[in-house]
């Protein structure tokens, strides 16, 4: 009898198939979140901030992986990643603070107490973010009525692959294909909206990534490590293009050749610069006092160099969203304490990655469909040449102005013309991807990096 029990318990506690239930798979996962993912007990386990981060790391990893297609997701992957991050999330309903509030007794006197409300930057920005997640989702699921482009099994797209430069590094991606004309104009429309869409969302979940990793603190272990001024840091010649008299960010970049299939090198000047930036503030704090960061530079100077190092970090943000972490960033989330701030910065970084991979699918489709379109209009082009008349007819119509050939004369103006026209774009380009004059403050209010994120500061600061 006792047995019988026993198994109908244990029956209760399994789903079907021999799945573990929620309530035990729940138990399970806050069980290594309090002992600091150390199952043996021992106490050597890691924070409960860097624990809770690594859970929600992991969550996303295991239920979104690498997205290779443009398609809905699985309705049981959709519905296990609801059901983790509210787990997750939940321990944030219990982070609060105190804030002044009125009481009124029973004869009448009114006094002030305090009371505990959801921390603010909780508050405001975990709604947020679960909103971006699931616009996320349901663009993924809006991609289910379209039927005019497919994907191919890779096996089929060996040969495209390497005539492709864009694939030959993420050859394991599928190709998308279109119809021989190209997408319909709806289709297009809705690539169109989608990427637009999935473009505030990454805007958005980089801004609240980067104002959590600036308010996190700056571990000791990391300031320790560094030179102690930013010449050693930078190196001589990105330390004298940063401190010269005239900087233009974007011919800076420009001579560092940095592309998107080269992250290392765009993560070491990250990591270069960012430290020069810590160096540089450091210096003005101790400008009084007799320290090793002391320096010889004027506070004005200084100021000037860290807004021009922030101008790069921005550019360079936005440029390249995917690039992994810097050592400044895995640093400060490795020995982060505080909870709120863990779930902050693990959640609007896993939507970031997230938006930025369902981007790259959209512009995949569009990528094809533009290629589509210019062979479908080279093929018209060829099929209307077999169709004009023959040399011998096309001499016998030729006039005394075609062959004194004038027209090569004013083709030579026209494309000196056309320089001097593409040279002043170039130098337009040049101007709108520059940052504007007024990112480099030397004088009145500062500028921080954070305002400049995405044209906005997360929601926290705009309430």
């Amino acid at each position: 009898m006792v047995q019988a029990i026993e198994a109908d318990a244990g029956s209760q506690n399994t789903a079907n198939n021999g799945k573990p239930s929620d309530e035990k798979l729940m138990k399970e996962r806050f069980a290594k979140l309090l002992l600091g993912e150390d199952m043996s007990g021992g106490g050597k386990g890691v924070s409960s901030a860097l624990a809770l981060s690594n859970a929600i790391t992991n969550t996303a990893a295991s239920v979104f992986g690498e997205i290779k297609r443009l398609e809905p997701m699985a309705a049981e992957r959709r519905a296990r990643w609801r059901k983790e991050i509210d787990w997750l999330l939940s321990v944030t309903d219990h982070i609060v603070e105190l804030v002044p509030s009125k009481q009124t007794s029973k004869d009448g006197t009114c006094m002030e107490i305090m009371v505990t409300k959801k921390r603010t930057d909780l508050r405001t920005n975990i709604p947020a973010l679960r909103k971006l997640d699931a616009t996320l989702i349901d663009c993924l699921d809006s991609s289910k009525d379209q039927n005019e482009f497919y994907y191919s099994s890779s096996k089929d797209d060996g040969e495209q692959k390497g005539k492709n430069s864009k694939k030959v590094d993420k050859w394991w991606i599928p190709t998308p294909h279109v119809p021989p004309a190209g997408l319909s104009e709806s289709s297009r429309k809705w690539l169109q909206v989608q990427k637009d869409s999935v473009n505030q969302v990454l805007k958005a979940a980089m801004a609240i990534n980067a104002q959590v990793l600036a308010e996190m603190e700056i571990p000791e272990s990391y300031i320790e490590s560094l030179p102690k001024n930013g010449r050693a840091t930078l190196g001589d010649s990105i330390y004298k293009s940063i401190t010269d008299e005239y900087f233009d960010p974007d011919y800076f970049l420009s001579m560092m050749g940095l592309s998107s299939e080269h992250e290392h090198k765009i993560v070491e000047l990250k990591n270069k610069i960012e430290a020069s930036v810590v160096i540089w503030k450091r210096k003005m704090i101790h400008k009084n006092e007799k320290s090793s960061y002391r320096s010889a530079v004027s506070m004005e100077k200084r100021e000037i160099f860290e807004d021009r190092a922030e101008t790069i970090l921005l550019i360079l943000k936005h440029r390249y969203p995917g690039i992994p972490q810097s050592s400044l960033d895995i640093s400060k989330i490795q020995y982060n304490s505080d909870v709120g701030h863990a779930v902050l910065e693990s959640y609007s970084r896993v939507i970031e990655s997230l938006a930025y991979t369902v981007l790259s699918r959209i512009e995949d489709v569009i990528q094809a469909d533009a290629a589509t379109q210019t062979n479908h209009a080279s093929k018209k082009k060829g099929c209307s040449h077999k169709d004009t008349p023959n040399a011998k007819d096309a001499n016998a119509s030729m006039t005394l102005w075609d062959f004194m050939d004038w027209s090569k004369l004013d083709q030579g103006e026209d494309g000196a013309k056309k320089g001097v026209k593409d040279q002043s774009a170039k130098d337009k380009d040049a101007k709108l991807l520059s940052k504007p004059p007024s990112l480099v403050v030397t004088t009145g209010k500062k500028t921080s990096y954070l305002e400049n994120l995405a044209g906005s500061i997360s929601p926290t600061a705009r309430h």
